[in-house]
């Protein structure tokens, strides 16, 4: 599996480099958003790491643009703690944010958490379209569809959504679903769920503030109805 690290901070990214080889995999690395975005175009990563405040271009400004192309599982790297950044990143793309300090092994356990879920087992032929009404998943090719049309879904996005379709007209608590899609401990970032529900609504939904599918339960939870 191919790693792309970017970040301004030498140190920094010899150290994620060095541990990442130890696991295995390879990596590529940059200093700066533009290198990011060129990087992502030119050697198709499974997995990116960003840093937030790099020269030239942010890292949010890159992870825009690489959405623009590729689904790659973004993580984001920060010096800041504060929840509204968060969710400026998750609305900018990213799959999972992480602030500085932190462990390694954090890290590589998110690295793993999210490749996991990229790379899902392949279904059994007769399960490999998931539709309800108007919206449709590709299950192998990891694609949504609304009305027949191609709509663009981060990893992330597409895990939440196809597990609510799996599970139709049945309740999930924010946690309930923290706990399944993230795969991990998650809960000082609860917001993180109704950032990629608005989202999922925003591309799915013919008007997201009046959905037919991607349901609220007030006080309890999300759905998707069927």
């Amino acid at each position: 599996m191919k790693i792309l690290v970017v970040d301004d901070e030498d140190l920094l990214v010899k150290g994620i480099r060095f541990n990442l080889q130890n696991d295995g995999y390879e990596v590529i690395t940059g200093s700066n958003g533009v290198q990011a975005v060129s990087l992502a175009q030119t050697q198709a990563p499974d997995l990116i790491v960003l840093d937030v405040m790099m020269p030239e271009m942010d890292g949010l400004t890159a992870c825009s643009k690489i959405r623009a192309f590729s689904n790659v599982p973004i993580i984001l790297l920060t010096a800041k703690a504060d929840d509204m950044d968060k969710l400026i990143g998750f609305d900018n793309g990213a799959d999972d944010y992480l602030t500085k300090p932190f462990n390694i092994l954090e890290l590589k356990a998110r690295i793993r958490a999210l490749l996991r879920r990229a790379r899902t087992a392949e279904p059994k032929q007769e399960e490999n379209r998931l539709t309800i009404g108007s919206i449709s998943l590709d299950l192998d090719g990891r694609n949504a569809y609304r009305s027949d049309e191609l709509v663009d879904l981060t990893a992330k996005e597409f895990d939440v959504i196809e597990f609510l379709m799996r599970n139709p007209n049945r309740v999930y608590s924010r946690e309930a679903l923290l706990d399944t899609i993230w795969s991990y401990d998650y809960r000082s970032d609860i917001r993180t769920v109704d950032v990629h529900i608005r989202r999922l609504r925003e591309k799915l939904e013919t008007n997201p503030a009046e959905p037919n599918y991607i349901m609220t339960k007030w006080g309890v939870g999300y759905y998707f109805k069927k």
